[in-house]
């Protein structure tokens, strides 16, 4: 059975850390664009952050570009979100997904183009 499963949210004050953690199981992503979503209450889900399945290249939404930092260890299957300076509007629920072609040439950030979706870890910041 193929699993992506979040984990790392929790309640966090205003300017302070948080380490998002996606790890995949049944399948290797490795030849997958991959990227994190966020979808706050209320709100549509948006794009966050996505990397290169070869780790060459990363884009982020310019609300957290500065301050949120992808990565992933091919080796544990595990991509992660590294989150700074966190602030108010970072409330939300964060999925990860992998990009349904491999080795896609751009990291989309179409929430269409994704076909596996973890279930979300709640992120909570406080003022």
């Amino acid at each position: 059975q193929v699993q992506l499963v979040e984990s790392g949210g929790e309640l966090v004050q205003a300017g302070g850390s948080l380490r998002l953690s996606c790890a995949a199981s049944g399948r290797t992503f490795s030849p997958f664009n991959m990227a994190w979503f966020r979808q706050a209450p209320g709100k549509e889900r948006e794009f966050v952050a996505g990397i290169k399945w070869n780790g060459g290249s990363t884009n982020y939404a310019d609300s957290v570009k500065g301050r949120f930092t992808i990565s992933r260890e091919k080796a544990k299957n595990t991509l992660y979100l590294q989150m700074g300076n966190l602030k108010p509007e970072d409330t939300a629920v964060y999925y990860c997904a992998a990009d349904s072609l491999i080795t896609r040439s751009v990291i989309t950030t179409m929430q269409t183009q994704y076909n596996f979706w973890g279930q979300g870890t709640q992120v909570a910041v406080s003022s």
